[in-house]
């Protein structure tokens, strides 16, 4: 059983300081323009090992080891796919104390995205709204950034994966052609891979979760995944619990390792406001509807099928939730925004609580059992 003295100390003043200085500065500032100073930030510390060495020294938490996909994942915190589309800042996430990260979205062709502005901050919901396009270096500049990367000797100890998206010029019966070209050049460079068909940001891309269209574009990963990388698919909150089922069934005919639940949604809690802006919704309003989808995926395949929960996680409650409902690993983007980097730390110590006062072992045996 794990002791709950095995949590890492809180270090209420880190997050403080955020909330308190930082998070004002930034959200002085347009969210995109923001997030652009932060990733640089970040790239800088990843090329200093001192710098990295401070981050991890105050914002590293208990180890709560989950092993799923052949993979080992020092805690199931991970950073969700958009935050760093391009690699710029591969070994600091590790340095926040993070389980893994998703990098990405990448697509076959460098595009800049959709016209700008294109972000938004819901502050009083802790929500995000976003109409990027991904926006992202392509395929080629995102294989030569993680090859340097690990040429530099600073390649992070955690898993990670690659979030794979369609290029905006490419027709839609040409996408697996498309997938293709960015899953071969990356295949070797990172650890497991992420199938992208759900972002709201692309014209018509949703259109690809239809079963036939999916299995597709799977069949041409697995067609030259000889090393057996892990593939995954991300799925859309908005789908029914029909079009779920559908997608559940080409796991096992196309060796899916799991499923990421979930992207953005466009849904809205208010047409007021920024809510009448186009995009995909995350942070909290989107937490009890990613919960639904994790619970209704976890049931149905009877758990056999690993899901990645992504979708308001702010806090340990919001964390447990989501894995009792059935989510063996958790990816963070809004809360990591509106909390700050202290956010690892104090959902990993939580989970550690929870699972001693539940007189649980190990994560694993805390997922699904709310389902």
């Amino acid at each position: 059983m794990l002791d709950a003295s095995a949590a890492a100390p809180d270090n209420p003043a880190v997050s403080w300081l955020y909330k308190a200085f930082a998070r004002p500065f930034f959200f002085k500032r347009d969210p995109e323009e923001a997030h652009d100073l932060v990733l640089r930030r970040l790239g800088w510390a990843a090329r200093r090992r001192w710098a990295l060495g401070v981050a991890g020294a105050f914002l590293r938490g208990p180890e709560l080891p989950v092993e799923l996909f052949g993979l080992k994942f020092p805690n199931p915190i991970g950073l969700a796919a958009g935050m760093d589309k391009g690699g710029t800042a591969v070994p600091a996430w590790a340095a926040l104390g993070l389980g893994f990260s998703e990098l990405g979205g990448v697509t076959q062709h460098a595009q800049p995205g959709n016209p700008q502005p294109r972000m938004f901050r819901v502050v009083e919901d802790g929500a995000l709204i976003n109409r990027m396009g991904f926006n992202n270096p392509g395929a080629d500049a995102m294989a030569g950034r993680l090859r340097d990367w690990r040429d530099s000797g600073a390649w992070p100890s955690h898993p990670v994966g690659i979030n794979l998206g369609k290029s905006k010029v490419t027709p839609l019966a040409d996408a697996p052609a498309d997938y293709l070209y960015s899953f071969r050049l990356l295949k070797d460079l990172a650890d497991f891979f992420v199938v992208n068909v759900s972002s709201p940001n692309t014209p018509n891309l949703r259109q690809l979760q239809d079963k036939a269209a999916l299995a597709e574009i799977l069949s041409a990963l697995q067609e030259v995944n000889d090393d057996n990388r892990p593939i995954l698919v991300k799925v859309a909150p908005d789908l029914g619990f029909g079009a779920l089922d559908e997608i559940l069934e080409l796991v096992e005919p196309h060796h899916l390792a799991g499923i990421v639940a979930t992207n953005t949604t466009t849904e809205r809690p208010s047409v007021n406001g920024l809510y009448a802006e186009t995009g995909g919704l995350s942070g909290r309003p989107l937490g009890s509807r990613s919960t639904e989808v994790i619970r209704h995926l976890y049931r149905q395949s009877g758990g056999r099928v690993p899901i990645i929960g992504v979708g308001g996680i702010f806090n340990a409650d919001d964390a447990w939730e989501k894995i009792t409902a059935g989510a063996s690993l958790l990816q963070i983007y809004s809360g990591l925004v509106y909390e700050g980097p202290q956010i690892n730390r104090a959902i990993l110590n939580g989970l550690a609580a929870r699972l001693a006062n539940e007189e649980l072992t190990e994560i694993r045996d805390a997922v699904g059992i709310a389902s």
